[in-house]
Parts: C-alpha cells; sequence; structure tokens
C-alpha cells in the first residue's frame, strides 16, 4: 500500500542573495513562504521540481518541501523549513531584520 501524498512546495536559495525562495504558481521565486504554490500531485510536483532546476541562473538547489495547508498559505511540517523561512539564525540580518 503506497502513502499519501503530502502536499509540497518548491524552495531553493536565490543565487545571488542566498535567501530562500519559493516557487509560486505564475512561476516567480518569493520569499514570502505564504505566496508560494502548494501542489497537491505528485506528478505535477515533479514537473514544478524540473522547471525550477532549469532556472539555476535565478537559483541553487530547489528540492520539493513538504508543507501543510495553513490559513495563510503553505505551513512547514517540519523543523528545518521553519527554521528556513525566517532566514539567518543570527539576529538583525535578512528576514529577520523588518522584526527589529
Amino acid at each position: 500500500m503506497s502513502r499519501a501524498f503530502i502536499p509540497k512546495v518548491v524552495t531553493a536559495n536565490a543565487l545571488i542573495e542566498g535567501d530562500v525562495v519559493y516557487l509560486t504558481a505564475d512561476d516567480r521565486w518569493s520569499r514570502d513562504l505564504a505566496e508560494a504554490e502548494l501542489i497537491n500531485d505528485p506528478a505535477h510536483a515533479d514537473l514544478r521540481l524540473l522547471e525550477a532546476e532549469r532556472r539555476g541562473g535565478e537559483i541553487v538547489g530547489a528540492y520539493l518541501a513538504d508543507m501543510a495547508p495553513g490559513a495563510n498559505g503553505p505551513e512547514p511540517r517540519h523543523f528545518r523549513e521553519d527554521f528556513r523561512r525566517t532566514g539567518p539564525s543570527n539576529y538583525f540580518h535578512g528576514k529577520q531584520e523588518e522584526c527589529a
């Protein structure tokens, strides 16, 4: 018996800045997880990942990350992805600078 598919988003790091980015349904890279395309079909997830990997001039290290639907968009299912979306671990850099 196969496992049920867990929804995914395509994530990577921006090539120049190194920021965590997420692929949106309209083919943009966003630094906001809430804008990411939540993919519910395994074949579509594989296709979107292949499309992302072809954009090597923009990103590096694309992969599929497990997510859950949330009230404001995709929500991480694992600590790693929750940690990645907050930006660098030392305060006052990247996305965390806006919280100061």
